[in-house]
């Protein structure tokens, strides 16, 4: 039984591991630290290059997982003790990035044994931005290959020592290999790539193939290299976010400006930015208009007009003149760090189909150990035929046999989804998402600011009996004040420009999905629905016929009234945004058909729906939204799309639910996905974007066992050797990798 005390010695801790570059990377690392006592919940990403894990610090010390990874040869460091590449350009001080950039702890050396040396040499974060022959892993190649072309000049020359050449340079290749299966193996992880090169390498020698043993340990060393190049492409595209936010900006206080570091800006403080700069962080604008070229951040390619009281996010660019901000985000929230961090915890929600190939390969490279140790004893027990023959093939099957292009098959085709989909203002929390969104097939909206803009404005005013305009406004105006809903906002700006005061109000409160309630002066005043009015007194039946000529002209009613007083009614209408009905096109075009879930009265609704072309449903309060959803979910995948914030019980039952408006905590927190561009348009575009990864990761699933499929039946057949098998695994994960690339170029805003 685990006691308080018990928890209290739990720590979370964090690292950034270098040198993952396929599925089985992530899966030696977490299989080995999983052994240790004291450590659970252990978490590897790939593309993330992390190692998260709850550590008992009384049973296993961190220099002892530290120690593990690096015996595995891959690099490790704390998270945040070097420049990291997920987070934002000096989110630490610029004394710690020059201290990993250019200096390295004593003993350092001796910590990362194995790199930098002949074997599975894997990336180090100061190889990045090199030429490969610069790299550790070129290094390693160039190595191998003099090895080999010595042993080739030793055979041409000395003929009778050249066998033994190749001997010397196989074995001088594949002892790192071997110092690592070994690692593996004290792990428990018996079937390693490095463990099946080790046994080929040194079986090959056995049956006097010394030159085609030295030549697989060469080309499993280009291998390695392209594999890095190719898993090091699907980082830069994140990576990449990071470096849009300047390193400096200008600050601004008591009249002067000064250069600072970015990342110290603090909530509150000015900075000046100048035409052509990029904003250095979230911010709201106090003095001057610009265009505002946010591309960078939201994928909007045209730059918007932005002025004082609008925001501006961190990465954007100023186009036009000089603008004065108010910083509002530290540079750890800001929306590109956010954006980032999103995508780096993407990882942990892996699709279904990625958990399904991890469990089929935890049996599938077993098996085939099976296979080539049947392959090398029956034919020379049963059938009397030759051991070398056999053995020979059967050491070709296991390197057949690593899973490395199956595993890495799905992570790099969703890291390469999300990166796209980040770029342009798409973002989806991991595989998960993904998949769900693929298969969704009824769209379901919001109406207020998701289909229309959210900013309704006031269009009539009746006032009733003796009731003047002025009357009406200051009493709904008093009843609205401090709420931040649409409706109420129109209110409150129309009472603004009649000059009118809104009369002093306590005790509001909201009466979910009819409307308003709060004490005016010494009595209570409602604005609300006009069938609620009407059922309490508030509105009578000319009223009610009124109302209803409003809403049949698309516009929506409310009736302000006191105890069994009616005062009036005030109309608003809130226009559908300009490419709502090119995105129900778009959706019907896929075979998706879009519904609106709304609290506002049929007419208005059905107004909105019959212009755009699609079904609703009406007078729906939060809970019959609830309802709507889960009867949705069973005839098939639904995505609901609201605000974040009202429609969160309903966003939460869909089968994804998405938030629309432009980066706000909610919508990149709370829901399954957001959409950062107020643009409906991308709900087509973010579902497209799903399907073309899932149809990515098929054809990266097929690739990987086709090809593994064909020679292993060449091996048997002894049509391939070796060298081919080694091929045939290291090409497979290249070949993988660099089809999950093609999704950075995917264009999910075009159609077909």
């Amino acid at each position: 039984m685990m006691t308080k005390s018990d928890l209290a010695d739990e720590t979370v801790c964090d690292w950034t591991v270098s040198g993952m570059d396929c599925g089985s990377c992530a899966g030696k690392i977490r299989n080995a630290v999983t052994r240790l006592p004291g450590v659970s919940g252990v978490e590897v990403g790939i593309m993330s290059e992390r190692l998260r894990l709850t550590l008992d610090e009384n049973k296993t010390g961190r220099e002892q997982v530290e120690k593990t990874v690096r015996a595995l040869g891959y690099g490790i460091k704390p998270r945040g003790a070097e420049k990291k590449e997920f987070v934002l350009p000096g989110a630490a001080s610029d004394a710690n990035h020059e201290a990993h950039d250019h200096a390295r702890p004593a003993g350092a050396e001796a910590a990362h044994s194995g790199h930098g040396s002949p074997g599975h040499v894997h990336d180090d974060p100061a190889d990045r931005g090199k030429n490969w022959y610069q790299t550790g892993k070129g290094r390693l190649v160039i190595f191998t290959g003099l090895l080999l072309a010595a042993a080739w000049g030793v055979e041409l020359f000395a003929p009778r020592i050249g066998a033994w050449a190749f001997v010397a340079a196989c074995l001088i290749g594949v002892a790192p290999i071997a110092r690592r299966a070994f690692a593996a193996a004290r792990s428990g992880q018996f079937f390693t790539i490095e463990g099946l090169m080790t046994v080929a390498a040194i079986g090959a020698l056995f049956i006097n193939a010394a030159e085609e043993a030295a030549l697989v340990v060469f080309l499993f060393a280009v291998g390695e290299v392209l594999e890095g190049v190719a898993a090091s492409k699907a980082r830069n595209g994140i990576r990449a976010l990071a470096d849009l936010v300047p390193k400096t900006a200008l600050l601004e206080e008591n009249g002067t400006t000064r250069e600072v570091a970015a990342a110290s800006l603090q909530v509150g403080q000015t900075v000046l930015i100048r035409p052509g700069d990029r904003i250095p962080a979230d911010g709201e604008i106090i003095e001057g208009i610009s265009g505002v070229d946010e591309s960078p951040v939201t994928g909007e390619s045209v730059p918007a007009t932005r002025g004082p009281g609008e925001r501006v996010f961190a990465g954007s660019i100023n186009t036009e003149a000089v603008l004065r901000v108010t910083v509002t985000k530290a540079a750890q929230d800001n929306t590109i760090s956010r954006i980032i961090r999103l995508v780096e915890e993407a990882e942990e929600a892996r699709a279904p189909t990625e958990r399904f190939i991890d469990r089929f390969s935890r049996w599938y490279m077993p098996a085939i150990v099976a296979v080539a140790v049947l392959v090398v004893v029956v034919p020379p027990l049963v059938l009397g035929q030759s051991w070398d023959t056999w053995i020979y093939r059967g050491l070709a099957l296991l390197l057949i046999g690593c899973p490395c292009a199956l595993v890495i098959s799905v992570p790099a085709s969703i890291a390469s989804a999300l990166s796209t989909g980040a770029r342009r203002g798409l973002l989806m929390k991991g595989g998960a998402v993904i998949e769900a969104a693929a298969k969704v097939s009824k769209v379901a909206f919001d109406k207020t600011g998701t289909l229309t803009h959210g900013r309704p404005q006031v269009t009539d005013l009746v006032p009733f009996g003796h009731t003047t305009e002025a009357q009406l406004l200051e009493v709904a105006a008093g009843v609205e004040s401090g709420s931040s809903h649409p409706l109420a906002v129109a209110i409150l700006n129309r009472a603004e420009t009649a000059g009118v005061q809104a009369l002093p109000a306590r005790d509001a409160r909201a009466l979910a999905g009819r409307g308003v309630v709060a004490t005016v002066g010494d009595a209570p005043a409602w604005v609300t629905s006009p069938r609620h009015a009407s059922e309490n007194g508030g509105l009578d039946g000319l009223g009610l016929r009124q109302a209803t000529v409003f809403e049949e002209q698309g516009k929506t009613a409310v009736a302000v009234y006191r105890e069994g007083i009616p005062l009036g009614l005030i109309a608003m209408r809130d226009e559908p945004r300009a490419d709502a009905a090119e995105a129900v096109r778009q959706l019907s075009a896929m075979g998706i058909t879009s519904t609106i879930l709304t609290g506002d009265n049929p007419r208005t609704a059905a107004a909105i729906a019959e212009g755009l072309g699609m079904q609703f449903q009406a007078d729906m309060m939060p809970e019959d939204k609830l309802g709507a959803i889960r009867e949705m979910n069973e005839q098939g995948g639904v995505m609901m799309i609201g605000d974040g914030i009202n429609d969160a019980p309903a966003l939460k039952q869909a089968s994804i639910g998405v938030a629309m408006g432009s980066g706000t905590d909610v919508a990149l927190e709370t829901a399954d996905a957001a959409i950062l561009r107020d643009r409906v348009t991308d709900i087509p575009a973010q579902i497209r974007l799903a399907r073309a990864a899932m149809a990515n990761i098929r054809q990266n699933v097929t690739i990987a066992l086709g090809l593994k499929a064909v020679f292993l039946v060449t091996t048997v057949l002894g049509i391939t050797g070796l060298w081919i098998a080694i091929l045939a695994d290291t090409g497979a994960t290249v070949l993988v990798t660099l089809n999950a690339l093609r999704l950075l170029g995917f264009n999910p805003e075009r159609e077909g």
